[in-house]
């Protein structure tokens, strides 16, 4: 198979990311049904992820059968072709059981390590973020670009918390640290959009630990073609943390978030509590 351009690959996430979106609205207004637990009796799967995923599978290697797969819900597949496709089906799934509209389908196309293609859709809010390397970052098919940074003292903050209950009262404690020195916090329920929220000027900053790949492998290029920076580093815990703000603004909020006590190594010591 020809290797393809990031375009390509691109124009077969939104359309797919499109129907995924179709599906789901659909199913929660047939009634949203949980289909189980994962990390915890409150971290949710619902039926919807499920079809959502099987949808967005069937698309992509329908059209791309030599691909890899790597999806929240459980899909995993190595592929030939060199493309990995980093799929969430329902990124917000809380969001979409409460029927809340903060929730989104992501899919991103990774080639050699580096994801090559990137969407967000969040279908009830009707936003569609989207970007290829070089090729900038668009929502709705017009360019984004991250609000030019202010005073700490006047960012507004993103955050996600764990579903797992002792890393939530590790997580409270940063944040307790961490609210006197900026504008407040918010915690909106979908890591993917809210990246991407920072990427378009909605948020100043956003900082998670233990999202996952899927949550913020698209949302990740799109911010990065906005003008922000996406850091993947750990947490006192062993976790993933992701650390997010526009380029101008980075150094001095993760010097922030450290402080907070959210970064493995620095900051006050969190070890209780560690390797979870």
């Amino acid at each position: 198979m020809t290797a393809p351009t990031p375009d390509e690959l691109l124009d077969l996430a939104l359309t797919t990311a499109r129907e995924a979106g179709d599906l789901i609205v659909r199913l929660r207004s047939e009634g949203v049904e949980v289909a189980g637990t994962k990390s915890s009796p409150i971290d949710i799967v619902t039926e919807a992820d499920r079809a959502s995923e099987v949808l967005v599978l069937d698309r992509l290697l329908g059209a791309r059968p030599d691909d890899g797969i790597v999806g929240e819900e459980g899909s995993e597949r190595a592929g030939t072709s060199g493309v990995i496709w980093i799929v969430d089906p329902i990124d917000g799934t809380v969001n979409y059981l409460y029927g809340l509209p903060h929730f989104a389908v992501s899919i991103a196309a990774e080639v050699d390590g580096e994801v090559v293609a990137g969407v967000v859709l969040a279908p009830v809010l009707g936003l569609e973020y989207a970007a290829t390397p070089g090729g900038g970052a668009t929502c709705n098919g017009e360019p984004v670009r991250p609000r030019p940074a202010v005073p700490l003292a006047e960012r507004l903050v993103g955050t996600g918390f764990s579903y797992e209950q002792p890393a939530r009262t590790r997580q409270a404690g940063y944040l307790a640290r961490m609210l006197p020195r900026i504008r407040d916090i918010r915690r909106l329920g979908s890591c993917a959009l809210d990246i991407c929220a920072v990427a378009a000027g909605h948020l100043d900053a956003y900082v998670e630990e233990g999202a996952h790949i899927w949550d913020h492998a698209a949302a990740g290029l799109v911010v990065a073609e906005a003008g922000g920076t996406l850091e993947v580093t750990r947490s006192p815990g062993g976790k993933r943390l992701l650390i997010c703000a526009p380029d101008d603004g980075f150094a001095e909020f993760r010097e922030v978030v450290a402080d907070a006590g959210f970064v493995e190594g620095e900051g006050p010591n969190e070890a209780p509590g560690a390797g979870e």
